[in-house]
Order: C-alpha cells, then structure tokens, then sequence
C-alpha cells in the first residue's frame, strides 16, 4: 500500500543514483547560462516563511471570436530571483515560472499558438486532456527552436485539473525541472453548480523539489537526491495570508521524481473533493494527502476552526530529510475572518458505470537497480523506440490494464495519454477514496500492482505511455499504443 511505503521520496533517490542522462540523449551544453555542475556549496538557505505565496497569473485570451479562446504563449528562459539576491535563469512559458494558468470550459474549444524561442526543440503535452495525436504533444512532434504551433484543445471532457508541461524525447525531465510547466483547469456545470470556494478561495498551488548552487543556479542532475529544496508556486516556503473560512486548493506535484505527502502540522482534516480527472464522487476527509509526480488533488481546508492570528503549516510528511527543507511547504497565516456561503456536498458528481471490458493487457515497469553504469528504464523488457508500436488498441475498445511495478527498491508510477481512466484494484484490493474518481496518473510502489480500465473511444492514432517520474521516462521507461 502507499502508506505504509510513502518513506521512499523518489525512485532514484532511494536507489542512490546520479547521473547526467547523456547516454540516453542531449542535456544542456557549456553554452548553455544554466550550470549543469554541482556547483561550489550547498544550496541558499532561504528563511522560511518571509516571502509571500505567488498566485499564478491567469492567462487572457488574445481572442474570442467564434466561441474559440484563443490564447499565445511563447517559451523562452528568464531571470527569476527565487532567492533574495539571486538570480536564476529558468525555462518559462510567457515568462512566468510556473507558467500562466489557462481556465477553460467543457464544450468552449480553445487554441493556444506556441513560439519556441529556446534553443531545443519543444513539444506542449496537455497532461489528462482527450486530445487528437496532432495536438497531444508527442515526445517526437516536436517545435523547432524559432518555430510556433498552434494546439487546439476541443474541451469535450468533463471538468477537470490538467496542467502542461513540456514533452521533448529525452528533454522533457529538463526542461519541465527548469520551469516549463503550468495548470489548465477545465470547468463545467457540473463543478460550477456547487457550492464550492471559489474566486479569490480557489487557488492552485504547484510544489515540487529542486537543487539550487551556491550562486543560486538550478542544477540538473538526472536522478539527484539533492533537490532538497521545496518550492510552491516557484518560490521556497513561502506564506499565504487566508480568512477564517473554506478554501479550495488545486494541489499539483510537479517534482520530477519526489512524491509528497501532505498534511497540516496539527493534524487537521483536510477534505479531499477531487483527483487528476475533476471531482470525486463523494468527498472524503483525510489528515494528508499522497501525490506522486504528475498527480493533483483538489482538497478544502477550513480555516474557521482556527483563531484569527493562527499560523499553520502545510507540510510534506513523506520521505526523509532535513525536516527544515523537505519536511514544511508553506505557512497559512488565519489574518482575519470573512463571511462564507461555501458548503461541501456529500455527493459531488456521479460517474457513469463502466462498459464491459473488451480485452485484457499487462504491463511491467522496471529499471536496472544498483548498476554502476546509468540505468535505463523498461517497460515490458523495453526500453522507448518512437519508431516501434508497442500495444495495438482498437478504436472504442474499453480494456483493463494490470500494470505492475516489478522493481524491489525503486517506486514509478503510470501515465496514459488520451485518457482518464478508472483504478479497479490495488495489490488485489479496492482502491481507496482517493482514486475513486477519474484518473490519469497512478502510483506504484515496488512490487506494486494496479489494475485499471480505460475505453478508447475518442481519437485513433499513436500515444505513448510512461512513468510520469520524469527522470524515468528520460531514461526510456515509456511505450507507444497505436489505436487503429
């Protein structure tokens, strides 16, 4: 189970392992302003608490003619001082870091026209969005250095909170640990008919890990167990100013490898309303909430239990570590009271029955542990060819996918393109309340299995399937499924 096993931060760092990826394929070169070296000392030593948490600025449509949002982002690197001094140079889209969030709606078609001004190529992924193969963000359909693509996004699902980020073969665990990412949520009637925070109670948070030198330069090392710095929202141990009311928070992990665990320093409830494909069916209260990378949650924390001038801090209860550093995320400081009409449904949305499974596959995943050499990543006994079909899936076919972890150290999890599916069993048993909704990201701990459905009824075409430890799917551990 997970919680018994949430002490592993990330695969590599249990495993012990660091290298440079340059086996597997390009990393960043001397010409490069970001240092790929370790660096002279340890990271900067942020003092926590002092800094305010960012909201991430939301993206306005350059154009709404046709009932089409049409959206333009350009990716290029930026300075950002994410610590008091310093500069850091990190990959950007439209200069924010974590990048602008898109808020589209179910049924409203939206486009967003991409220019790469980096020097590598790029390719926007979509993470949990049905999409055409054109418009997925393939790992080789990629945007030249100097090229712009525009990717429409049909917005025929239901709510959810997808995000974006950056799906270069081989580039992509880079170029998403140095900022290329960003949320996009996706709202419908359903959501917006209940009485949920919302406006200025509903803010998305994205937390992920990262190792910093003592000039302030993001390292990329693939597989470093240093990145033992916390950032939320693109800024380290930050605070946010909250009222003696509910708040929604769209929790993401954007880590490459690290899995969180997160919980109130007190112990107190927190209500987890949602998961990666929207809604849960019902809400369920929980004192932490679990997050492999990729994976979101949607959860309310009441703040009116608490007295006005309360401070509280939001921490990460997994794994080990400096508790200074890997073990607090934010503070929420309880500044004032405030009216609210927000309640909690005890039903948040219902699910359709699943279809009758039309076909049955395996998967395994699984990397060389203990190598001196750099370990490559395997699915199925292999490692990721774009030029080879791995699965062949047919069109409106609903098929259950066993997916084991096989490894004995090192945890992965699992990522479908094209589809939000359903979690039927963990290690035999039902899945807990929070895969009981929609999913698109699932975690695996060694010696794990997990059985899910999924029905491919919306586009035919080539989509990969991964580990969405980005540092493993950089090593190879991804596959390509063909529906035909």
């Amino acid at each position: 189970m997970v919680d018994r096993r949430s002490v592993l931060s990330s695969g590599l760092a249990a495993a012990g392992v660091a290298f440079t990826g340059a086996a597997l394929g390009p990393v960043l070169t001397a010409g490069d302003a970001v240092a790929d070296t370790l660096g002279s000392g340890a990271s900067p030593v942020s003092e926590p608490f002092c800094v305010p948490l960012p909201v991430p600025r939301v993206l306005s449509p350059v154009s709404t003619i046709g009932g089409v949002d049409v959206y333009r982002m350009s990716m290029r690197r930026t300075v950002r001082e994410i610590f008091p001094g310093l500069p850091t140079e990190v990959l950007t889209y439209n200069g924010h870091f974590p990048g602008p969030v898109i808020r589209a709606r179910s049924g409203r078609p939206v486009i967003v026209r991409q220019h790469n001004l980096l020097e590598r190529p790029a390719a926007v992924h979509l993470h949990g969005a049905s999409l055409s193969q054109r418009n997925d963000g393939n790992p080789m359909n990629t945007i030249a250095p100097g090229g712009t693509r525009s990717y429409v996004y049909p917005n025929r699902q239901p709510h959810a909170s997808l995000w974006y980020h950056d799906h270069a073969h081989h580039m992509e665990s880079e170029h998403v640990y140095r900022g290329l990412s960003g949320f996009y949520l996706l709202s419908d009637a359903t959501e917006c008919r209940l009485p949920l925070p919302s406006g200025d109670y509903d803010l998305p948070i994205a937390i992920r890990d990262a190792h910093f030198d003592d000039a302030g330069r993001l390292v990329y090392v693939m597989g470093d167990r240093s990145r033992t710095t916390l950032l939320a929202n693109g800024v380290p141990y930050p605070y946010l100013e909250v009222a003696a009311r509910r708040y929604r928070f769209r929790l993401l992990n954007s880590s490459n490898d690290r899995m969180l665990r997160l919980g109130l320093a007190d112990g107190g409830p927190i209500v987890q309303i949602g998961s990666d494909g929207g809604l849960l069916p019902c809400p369920y209260e929980t004192d932490s909430v679990f997050l492999s990378s990729g994976e979101r949650a949607d959860v309310v924390i009441d703040f009116s239990r608490y007295p006005v001038g309360t401070r509280l801090v939001l921490q990460n209860k997994a794994g080990s570590g400096a508790v200074d550093s890997l073990g607090q995320v934010l503070r929420f400081d309880v500044t004032r009271t405030a009216d609210d009409p927000t309640e909690i449904p005890a039903v948040l949305r219902s699910l359709p029955p699943l279809p009758k499974a039309t076909a049955e596959r395996t998967v395994t995943l699984y990397m060389d542990e203990g190598r001196a050499a750099p370990p490559r990543g395997y699915i199925d006994g292999k490692v990721y060819d774009p030029d080879r079909v791995d699965s062949y899936v047919r069109f409106g076919a609903s098929e259950i996918w066993t997916v084991t972890n096989v490894d004995k150290v090192i945890p992965h999890n699992f990522h479908i393109h094209l589809v939000q599916f359903r979690v039927l069993e963990r290690n035999g048993r039902s899945p807990g309340p929070a895969e009981s909704g929609l999913k698109d990201t699932v975690v695996l701990m060694p010696g794990d299995t997990v059985k899910l459905q999924a029905t491919f009824d919306t586009y035919r075409g080539r989509y990969v399937y991964h580990c969405h430890m980005l540092d493993h799917s950089a090593m190879g551990m991804m596959a390509t499924m063909k529906i035909v």
